[in-house]
């Protein structure tokens, strides 16, 4: 039989899936603590001038790295009228897609063969799959996520590539950031684990940690009696540069199966420990 949470207070910081995640958790047998931890900011005028870029035909190589940065891409074409413009000179370049996320959002508009890297889709995957790619003196563009990932813009360039980017969205700390503020102050009596799908929500967590100047006590709590779960490499890799060594990350990076590597590790611990 599949393991389950056996009650387990997961808190969940992601904020624009919150409900769908928590519902997994229940589903589990788990209690949710949402947690929202990030909030996207729209930058229209970014995504507007990489519009006109696309369109003007001047882009050979597109790379969207998130399904929310490619849906931006296209709402604004579609708000500004160009939508089939879009399409149609996109179906003309190529198309890089980091993970199944913006393939699905590009698939949708009849954009069928994008380039998609091998799992887990960090930068190192974008660049093994585009290396058959010739970029030298060609316009790519390069759309980011809710921050701007400057190794693969520098690592194109350093291919040959003109680089167009364009950030659609920014990340920001909620405009509430009281449950928080709540969960830095004593995360012991509110949670047993912490699911963390993006390594901003790690920084944003201890951005909040170092405000009350309780970033050790956090980091202590984490390492000792949290379970900590981490959906893929760069969101380890973050919580390892905060100081915290994660307990789970699942080999494939998404959230059924990160709640599903959760639950094998309650398991395992109460098999040994003979409790939750």
């Amino acid at each position: 039989m599949a393991s389950g949470l056996h009650g387990a207070r997961v808190a969940l910081l992601e904020s624009r899936m919150n409900a769908e995640i928590a519902a997994m958790v229940r589903r589990m047998d788990g209690t949710p603590v949402p947690v929202p931890s990030v909030r996207e900011v729209p930058r229209q005028a970014e995504a507007a001038a990489f519009v006109n870029a696309v369109v003007a035909g001047r882009l050979a190589v597109v790379v969207f790295q998130t399904g929310a940065g490619a849906s931006a891409i296209f709402n604004e074409a579609e708000r500004r009228g160009v939508l089939a413009d879009l399409t149609a000179r996109l179906r003309q370049a190529t198309v890089v897609c980091r993970g199944p996320k913006p393939t699905a959002v590009v698939r949708r508009y009849g954009i069928a063969a994008p380039v998609v890297p091998a799992r887990p889709y960090t930068t190192h995957e974008v660049l093994e799959a585009t290396a058959p790619v010739d970029m030298a003196n060609r316009e790519v563009g390069l759309v980011h996520y809710g921050e701007r990932n400057a190794v693969l813009a520098d690592a194109l360039r350093a291919r040959g590539a003109r680089v167009t980017e364009a950030c659609p969205y920014e990340w920001a700390l909620p405009e509430d950031i009281e449950p928080l503020s709540a969960l830095v102050r004593d995360a012991r009596s509110q949670v047993d684990a912490i699911a963390f799908t993006s390594q901003i929500q790690v920084k944003h967590l201890f951005a909040v940690a170092e405000t009350l100047k309780l970033a050790q006590p956090l980091r202590d709590a984490l390492n000792d009696d949290i379970i900590v779960a981490t959906v893929g490499p760069v969101c380890a890799d973050a919580l390892r540069a905060a100081g915290v060594t994660p307990d789970v990350e699942p080999a494939d990076p998404k959230m059924g199966p990160l709640l599903i590597a959760l639950a094998d590790y309650i398991e395992l611990t109460r098999d040994h420990d003979g409790q939750a």
